[in-house]
C-alpha cells in the first residue's frame, strides 16, 4: 500500500510538473523591437524637410506579428521635445495605459527611452502606428503593422505570392512646427501640398508582381485630412480584409480610403508583363492632387505609359454605395478558429444611444473644433493616470454631453461616462460641408447604417442587422450621418477623435471612460510597472 501511495504521489507530481511546463511553454511568443527616434533630412515632395525618422527610416520600420504575440518595443527619444507613439487599431485589451495618446500615456521625455509592451490579443489584419502629440504626425514617425493569423487558423484565400504594406496620405512641405504654430495662433491650415506613397512622391515606390501570381496589398491612409482613392491601371482589386476583419470578397476597380482607414486587397498579375500605374488621388476636396507608384511585373518589357487611370465620378453617391457594399464575412475564421459571424449583434438590446455632432467656430478669437459643443482641452495629467490614482480636479465624467447641445463652443477636458459591457448605439451626425472621419480607440464597431440628411429613430429601419462591416474608423459624408453599434467589452479610458488632424488638435475629440467597479485583473489590468509618470501623477507608486 505504501508503495502504491508513493507511486500515486509520483504520478501526481509528474502531472503537475507537466501542467506547469505546459503553461510556461504555452505562453504567447515575444517579438522585440529597438527603435531610435530622431530628426533627419527628407525630400518627399522634392524639397528638403525636417522629418521624424525611426532607426533612420521614413516611414518607420514595419511591425510583423502573429495573433496574440507580445510586442516589446523599446523607443529611445532623441528629439529635443517629448514624443509619444499610438497604435491605430491595436486594441490594447484591458490596458488603455498603453494606447499612446495624451489622455492615457505620458510622452517620452527628450533623451529618454520607454519600453511599450503591447499584445496583439485576438487580432489579425492591417494597422499602423503614428506619433500622436505636438503635430508630429505631419513630420513622419509612422509605419505599418501587419498581424498574421496563427498557422492552424484557416484563412479564406490562398497564400499570396507577396504581401506589401502601402502607406498613403496627404503631406505638407512646411515644417510640422510651423504648422503647429499656425494652429496655436488660432488660424486654419491651408490645404496640403501633395500626396505620398510610402513616404515618396510620384513613381518613387515600386511593387513587384509576377505574371499569373496574386499579391496582397495592405493600404492605410495615414494622412492628415484628405480621403483618397486608390486604383491600379488595368487591374481590379478583390477586397479581403478591412481593419482586422475578413470581408465578403468583392471586386472593385478603385477604393475610397478615408483618413485613418486600412484596407487589404488581392491583385492578380493577369496582364501583359510591363509596368502599370498605381494612382492615389484626393476625394471630396477643393484641391485635386494625384500621386503615382509603379506595379512592376517581373521581367517587365515596358515602362509605364498611357494616361494615369482616372478616379470615380465626383459627389458622394458613388462612395456611399461602395461603403454600404463592404460586408462582414461571417463564414470566415477570425483570430480564433470560429466564424466571425458567430457574434449575434442583431439580437442584443441597445442600452443607450449617443449622438455626436461636429462643429467649427471661434473661442476667444481663435479657431476651435468641437463635438456636441465641447472642444477638448488637454489636461496637465493623463486622464487614465488621474483616474487610476484618484487625483481630483483633472477631469469630470459627464463633461462630454451625449447629445448635441446647440450652445456656443466651450473648452473642457471632455469625458463621457459609459458602463462596462453595455451595448450602445453611436450616431455621428455631420451638418458640415466636409467629410468627417472618426476613430474609436480600443474597439471595433459595426457600421450598421449611413445616409444623407439627419438621423432619426426611423433611420434604424434601414440598418444592416445581418452582416454589417466591422472596423475602428468610419467616415461620415457631408450633411450626412453614420450609425455604429459597439459592445463596450474593453474597460479603460479610450480616445474618440476626428482623424482630420488639425481638427483633432484643436479640440474635435474626447475620451470615453468605460467603467467597472470590479477590482479584478480579469476586467482590467493594473498600471504597467514601468509606466511613465507626469503631471500630478509624478511620484505616485503603482
Amino acid at each position: 500500500m505504501v508503495v502504491l501511495n508513493q507511486a500515486k504521489g509520483a504520478v501526481r507530481r509528474f502531472a503537475l510538473m507537466i501542467l506547469v511546463l505546459g503553461l510556461v511553454c504555452a505562453e504567447d511568443p515575444y517579438r522585440y523591437f529597438d527603435w531610435t527616434v530622431s530628426y533627419g533630412d527628407i525630400y518627399p515632395l522634392g524639397v528638403k524637410q525636417r522629418g521624424i525618422l525611426i532607426n533612420g527610416l521614413f516611414p518607420g520600420p514595419n511591425i510583423y506579428a502573429v495573433t496574440n504575440d507580445n510586442l516589446i518595443i523599446n523607443v529611445k527619444n532623441n528629439l529635443p521635445e517629448p514624443f509619444l507613439l499610438s497604435w491605430s487599431g491595436i486594441q490594447n485589451r484591458k490596458n488603455s495605459f498603453l494606447d499612446g495618446v495624451s489622455g492615457t500615456t505620458c510622452a517620452i521625455p527628450p533623451g529618454k527611452n520607454y519600453t511599450y509592451k503591447l499584445q496583439a490579443k485576438d487580432q489579425i489584419g492591417s494597422f499602423y502606428y503614428f506619433p500622436s502629440t505636438a503635430f508630429h504626425k505631419a513630420a513622419g514617425g509612422f509605419g505599418a503593422i501587419k498581424i498574421l493569423s496563427r498557422p492552424r487558423i484557416p484563412v479564406p484565400f490562398p497564400p499570396p505570392a507577396a504581401d506589401y504594406s502601402i502607406l498613403i496620405g496627404d503631406w505638407y512641405k512646411a515644417d510640422h512646427q510651423t504648422l503647429k504654430d499656425i494652429l496655436d495662433s488660432g488660424c486654419r491650415l491651408a490645404s496640403p501640398d501633395g500626396i505620398l506613397i510610402n513616404g515618396r512622391g510620384s513613381n518613387g515606390a515600386v511593387f513587384t508582381i509576377e505574371q499569373g501570381k496574386t499579391i496582397r496589398l495592405r493600404v492605410s491612409n495615414v494622412g492628415l485630412q484628405n480621403s483618397l482613392n486608390f486604383r491600379i491601371q488595368g487591374h481590379s482589386m478583390k477586397l479581403i480584409e478591412v481593419e482586422g476583419i475578413h470581408t465578403i470578397q468583392t471586386t472593385y476597380d478603385s477604393l475610397d480610403i478615408h483618413v485613418g482607414q486600412s484596407y487589404s486587397v488581392l491583385v492578380t498579375g493577369n496582364k501583359a508583363p510591363q509596368d502599370y500605374y498605381i494612382a492615389v488621388s484626393t476625394r471630396f476636396s477643393d484641391k485635386d492632387m494625384t500621386a503615382t507608384a509603379i506595379l512592376k511585373y517581373k521581367n517587365s518589357a515596358r515602362k509605364v505609359s498611357g494616361p494615369i487611370p482616372s478616379g470615380p465620378i465626383p459627389g458622394i453617391d458613388w462612395s456611399l454605395n461602395q461603403a454600404r457594399s463592404i460586408r462582414n464575412n461571417g463564414t470566415a475564421s477570425g483570430p480564433r478558429p470560429n466564424p466571425q459571424g458567430s457574434y449575434p449583434y442583431w439580437n442584443i438590446p441597445i442600452s443607450r444611444t449617443i449622438t455626436l455632432e461636429s462643429s467649427a467656430g471661434q473661442v476667444g478669437g481663435k479657431q476651435r473644433y468641437a463635438i456636441n459643443g465641447v472642444s477638448y482641452k488637454p489636461a496637465d495629467t493623463p486622464l487614465k493616470l488621474a483616474d487610476y490614482y484618484k487625483i481630483p480636479g483633472v477631469f469630470r465624467v459627464g463633461s462630454m454631453p451625449e447629445n448635441p447641445t446647440r450652445r456656443p463652443i466651450s473648452l473642457d477636458t471632455a469625458v463621457l461616462g459609459a458602463d462596462y459591457r453595455a451595448f450602445i448605439e453611436i450616431v455621428f451626425q455631420n451638418h458640415e460641408d466636409i467629410i468627417q472621419s472618426y476613430h474609436i480607440s480600443g474597439y471595433n464597431f459595426r457600421i450598421v447604417g449611413m445616409d444623407k440628411g439627419v438621423w432619426s429613430t426611423n433611420s434604424r429601419k434601414q440598418y444592416n442587422m445581418a452582416d454589417a462591416g466591422s472596423r475602428y474608423t468610419t467616415q461620415v459624408y457631408p450633411k450626412s450621418w453614420t450609425a455604429v453599434l459597439v459592445a463596450l467589452d474593453n474597460a479603460g479610458m479610450w480616445n474618440v477623435r476626428s482623424e482630420f488632424w488639425a481638427r483633432q488638435y484643436l479640440g474635435q475629440q474626447f475620451y470615453m471612460r468605460v467603467y467597472t467597479n470590479s477590482n479584478s485583473t480579469r476586467d482590467e489590468y493594473l498600471i504597467p510597472p514601468n509606466a511613465l509618470k507626469c503631471g500630478r501623477a509624478i511620484g505616485r507608486k503603482p
